[in-house]
């Protein structure tokens, strides 16, 4: 069985049963096996709905039109919840009737968000589950990639499964990395993370930096692990930012990356204002869960696939601080008070589910990809491979 890695302020991982993922409208398909067994417990009465279907409709959903391998789909209150779902208890009725096994692989994944690779299996978790977002605040662990997760043991985990025979990820558009130098490469961006000497913003230009540097390795100069280790020690300092505008130009470049179908009004106003007065006063004394948070869309990362080098995925942590900056001055504006834990919890889980849920990851990733300059259009086919 692959080993399982994950973040230590994750590793203990427990739902805490707030219902979030239960009543968030979002469409659950229910694989054909699942659906089969959950039909059946319906018929015999060892399974019942906790709750009408909008418009009085079926549990359980079969149409024509399903995704692939599915034979239905989760039925939704008019609230939007899975009709499965006991609002007072705040428990899926299927999981506690039933057991774990029955539940569709949607439920039983969420919150996690897996890369399986040679090297193993990576989770980390999206922070729109309030049980995640608040583990960013936590202060008992350092920040560091751990073996062996309590809460995450050997299994199949889905997600982004890349094949024994794919690439690496690349280090920059005309090279491929190798296997163990992307794993030293993950383990410095956590690592810099983790450094108490640096804002979240000094995360984000000290690994532009150390992202440029790396991209000079040339092969047959030493292993590209070597490399990385060599990276210079000392980090480059960056301060609170003045502005919202160059965050809100990020934000909109994620909105661009969101289906028409799941697009929502623009509704920015006033937020460069906010952000002066609210967010910007407060933003230092955060920094320690938002660095944390960098560090959990450092880890398992896709864009590192999906993308055409390290720079890349250091674009993709500047753009999720910059949707925290963006997403936290809405909450400011709207609670009408400064910045404060319960607001960047807030700020965070908007950031991530726009992130997680609702942008395309290739999109986003292709849009990153610009910061490459290298960048080709048409096929992955880089020129060399680093390595030893």
């Amino acid at each position: 069985m692959d080993r399982v890695y994950a973040l230590s302020i994750h590793a203990d991982y427990r739902c805490q049963h707030s219902g979030v993922c239960c009543a968030s409208d979002w469409d659950v398909p229910v694989e054909l096996p699942v659906y089969q067994r959950l039909d059946s417990a319906l018929v015999s009465g060892s399974l019942r709905p906790a709750a009408d279907a909008d418009g009085g409709g079926a549990p359980l959903i079969v149409e024509d039109d399903l995704p692939d391998d599915a034979g239905a789909m989760l039925a939704r209150t008019t609230g939007g919840a899975c009709v499965f779902y006991h609002s007072g208890s705040r428990l899926c009725v299927v999981h506690r009737d039933l057991g774990e096994e029955r539940l569709p692989s949607t439920c039983r994944h969420f919150p996690r968000l897996a890369v399986r690779d040679r090297r193993g299996t990576f989770i980390s978790l999206t922070h729109y589950c309030p049980t995640a977002a608040a583990m960013l605040f936590r202060d008992d662990v350092p920040i560091e990639i751990v073996e062996a997760p309590r809460a995450f043991p050997p299994a199949d985990y889905e997600g982004f499964l890349v094949g024994p025979d794919a690439w690496p990820p690349l280090l920059h558009p005309q090279m491929l990395m190798d296997d163990a130098a992307y794993g030293a490469w993950e383990r410095h961006m956590v690592s810099r993370c983790a450094d108490e000497t640096l804002s979240p913003e000094g995360v984000v230009v000290t690994l532009q930096r150390d992202a440029t540097v790396l991209r000079g390795y040339t092969p047959g100069t030493g292993s590209l692990i070597d490399a990385v280790a060599a990276l210079p020690r000392e980090a480059v300092a960056a301060p609170v930012h003045e502005a919202l505008g160059p965050s809100l130009a990020l934000f909109a470049d994620v909105m661009r990356a969101v289906p028409d179908d799941f697009k929502k009004e623009p509704d920015e106003g006033r937020l460069g204002d906010l952000y002066l007065v609210a967010v910007a006063p407060a933003w230092t004394q955060w920094d320690k869960p938002l660095k944390r948070y960098l560090a959990a869309k450092a880890f398992a990362s896709w864009t590192a696939y999906q993308g055409r080098g390290l720079l890349t995925v250091v674009r993709g942590l500047e753009v999720a601080l910059a949707m925290v900056r963006v997403e936290a001055s809405r909450q400011c504006r709207d609670q009408g008070r400064l910045l404060d834990a319960e607001l960047l919890k807030a700020a965070i889980r908007q950031a991530d589910f726009a992130l997680n849920h609702l942008a395309a990851g290739d999109e986003l990733a292709r849009m990153w990809s610009r910061v490459e300059g290298r960048s080709r259009a048409g096929a992955r086919k880089p020129a060399s491979r680093g390595g030893a």
